[in-house]
């Protein structure tokens, strides 16, 4: 994936650009934006101005290669686990043998190969967080884009999907870039190889390979006061 752009408003002025294999960490006070950004690079809403471009080519509505994560899990009540992850390879009209084998594999990577069959009301909340995360990622999209995906959950089920986050994409060798909305300054710190601080337009790097287990004291500071 190429760089993701967005412009617009000369007084909220976001101009962003995101690699191939980036996660880069959106953090801000609540009112922001944050969510609409996200909306605006999935194609659901229109910038205000400027544009958004993927791959060089502009974004004007939602499409199959951006894959949304939200807090609430968004799992169709009467399809099983297997039913849910395939739900995006069924719509690109992959044959069934094939999405049957791929949303079973993703199953697999994502621990929940003995639950195939379960309905999403038969899950935790952590092991419906991890059907959505196999659902965003098994048709292979270019970008994810996640919405305090981890927000709902206690705090040794938050950090095992965050760690599951990362050893995931790992795997897929880099083929998704990741925009990771969240309230959590240490979440950010932890996952994001860069952190988009959108209340007022500084984009921060942070050294050391994800996860970090031991934020940068300094970065964390900076983030807290400019909040």
């Amino acid at each position: 994936m190429a760089a993701v752009r967005l412009a617009h408003g000369p007084a909220r002025a976001v101009d962003l650009a995101v690699g191939p294999g980036e996660l880069l960490a959106v953090v801000g006070p609540s009112g922001c934006g944050k969510s609409t950004l996200l909306r605006t690079l999935a194609g659901l809403l229109p910038p205000l101005e400027g544009e958004v471009r993927q791959d060089g080519a502009a974004v004007t509505a939602p499409g199959a290669d951006r894959a949304l994560v939200f807090q609430e899990d968004a799992l169709l009540p009467w399809r099983t686990v297997l039913a849910n992850i395939e739900l995006p390879l069924r719509i690109r009209r992959v044959p069934r043998p094939e999405r049957r084998a791929r949303a079973a594999d993703w199953a697999d990577r994502v621990g929940l190969a003995g639950h195939l069959h379960k309905l999403p009301h038969q899950l935790s909340g952590g092991q419906r967080q991890r059907v959505q995360l196999a659902r965003a990622l098994a048709a292979g999209p270019r970008a994810v884009l996640m919405d305090e995906p981890f927000g709902a959950l206690d705090a040794q089920t938050r950090r095992e999907m965050q760690d599951l986050l990362v050893e995931v994409l790992r795997e897929a060798g880099g083929a998704s870039t990741v925009v990771f909305v969240t309230h959590d300054v240490d979440e950010a710190l932890r996952l994001g190889d860069r952190i988009a601080l959108l209340h007022t337009g500084e984009v921060l790097d942070v050294p050391g390979p994800r996860p970090r287990d031991t934020p940068d004291a300094g970065l964390r500071h900076r983030i807290l006061d400019s909040l």
